[in-house]
């Protein structure tokens, strides 16, 4: 094979150890409860469905669209915006409709990154915050941030140690993999440390609108003067079950969106039109499938910890998103946490992410997809159980 300049900067894909495992069991017609992958597994609401079966009907929507979203897509953005954080933008500039949230982080890092700018970026972390910007030749100076404090005191730290000086600063709340929730104030204090050192900052809060205890994530935007320096990546896939359906936002910073429209206007012709006025559909119509999404992952998350606490695995509840970040039992550290994965699927028949694919950081940890039914994790915690009984002998003494 070709050793191609981009797929060489690219890690070994950590992922396809414990997919192999899972795929050969499958195969042989094992039942494995999958809690690997954040992939919703609700139905989207019927009004969206409606609306998208209402419009590909129409002959007129089934050319190109427009690379940045449609108009009505756009409004519908800023609207949400406008209702939930207070924030008003500008449909026009400040608003880029993508496809996902994923394809704009990665095409936002196309186009703000010069060969060798040097990028903050928490670890762990979702992966394409940092290998984004690898593949658009920048360089990542990780940072620990298994807490939003230890995160915030080792910004600074990076700044100062790295050369050349840092131009762009990620942060991810609330996260995935820590789901990990933070206030208004950390994102002032964000911002008053990416104005002293001239940084961008791009905010991804694809789960804004998962969380549990009355505690709505707030929105960088909110904080004075951030919009100067800063734009927010968010999604439809988890908020109305929309996974599938690839259609995401990037809103803030005038500048930044238009260096984003640009890269677009010449990579793709934006989603199927019908899907993006279904999306604006979601946006503008009634959110009681908000409400009922959010309710089932509370619920999910307060089976899984219960359960897993009976199991004899302390998991802290997660206080947003859709997974639970869990240390590896003691009996069972030492074997990290892709082979402690691969022995979840082999021994009882379970599925978790290993931290180690989320950054060097992550290791030592897995993380638990609220993706399946309440049924389905009791019966994962009762498999699990026997790992954890004293009497086990599987690997505990490797």
């Amino acid at each position: 094979m070709r050793d191609f300049y981009r797929i060489r900067r690219l890690p070994p894909y950590v992922f396809e150890e414990v997919n192999k495992v899972k795929a050969r069991l499958r195969a042989a017609g094992t039942d494995v409860i999958d809690f690997g992958m954040g992939n919703p597994d609700m139905d989207t609401a019927p009004h969206i469905v409606d609306k998208l079966v209402e419009t590909v009907k129409k002959p007129k929507t089934h050319g190109y669209s427009v690379s940045k979203g449609v108009q009505g897509l756009r409004k519908a953005m800023a609207g949400y915006y406008d209702r939930r954080y207070g924030v008003k933008l500008n449909p026009d500039t400040e608003v880029v409709a993508t496809l996902g949230s994923k394809e704009g982080f990665a095409n936002l890092a196309m186009a703000i990154t010069a060969p060798g700018d040097t990028v903050i970026c928490p670890n762990p972390a979702y992966p394409i915050h940092a290998f984004g910007f690898l593949m658009a030749g920048g360089v990542i100076r990780h940072v620990p941030a298994l807490s939003p404090e230890q995160y915030l005191s080792g910004i600074e730290r990076a700044v100062k140690h790295s050369v050349p000086t840092p131009s762009v600063l990620i942060v991810s709340y609330p996260s995935n993999p820590t789901a990990q929730w933070v206030d208004l104030d950390f994102y002032k204090e964000i911002i008053r440390i990416a104005e002293k050192h001239d940084l961008i900052v791009l905010s991804d809060i694809a789960y804004s609108e998962i969380y549990f205890d009355n505690n709505p994530p707030p929105s960088i935007l909110q904080v004075e003067g951030a919009i100067k320096r800063s734009v927010e990546i968010n999604s439809l896939s988890k908020t109305y079950a929309m996974a599938g359906w690839r259609v995401g936002m990037v809103v803030g910073n005038a500048e930044i969106c238009a260096a984003l429209a640009r890269v677009k206007s010449y990579l793709d012709y934006g989603g199927f039109t019908p899907m993006q006025v279904a999306a604006a559909a979601a946006l503008n119509g009634p959110q009681d499938n908000v409400e009922e999404i959010r309710n089932i992952y509370k619920s999910r998350r307060d089976v899984l910890i219960d359960s897993m606490k009976r199991a004899g695995w302390d998991i802290p509840p997660p206080p947003a998103s859709m997974f639970a970040w869990a240390e590896i039992p003691d009996k069972f550290k030492h074997l990290g946490s892709i082979e402690f994965a691969k022995l979840l699927i082999e021994e009882a028949h379970v599925a978790v992410a290993p931290g180690l694919g989320f950054g060097e950081y992550g290791e030592g940890f897995v993380r638990i997809g609220l993706v399946e039914n309440e049924h389905r994790i009791r019966q994962a915690a009762r498999n699990i159980k026997k790992l954890l009984q004293p009497d086990s002998k599987v690997r505990a003494a490797e």
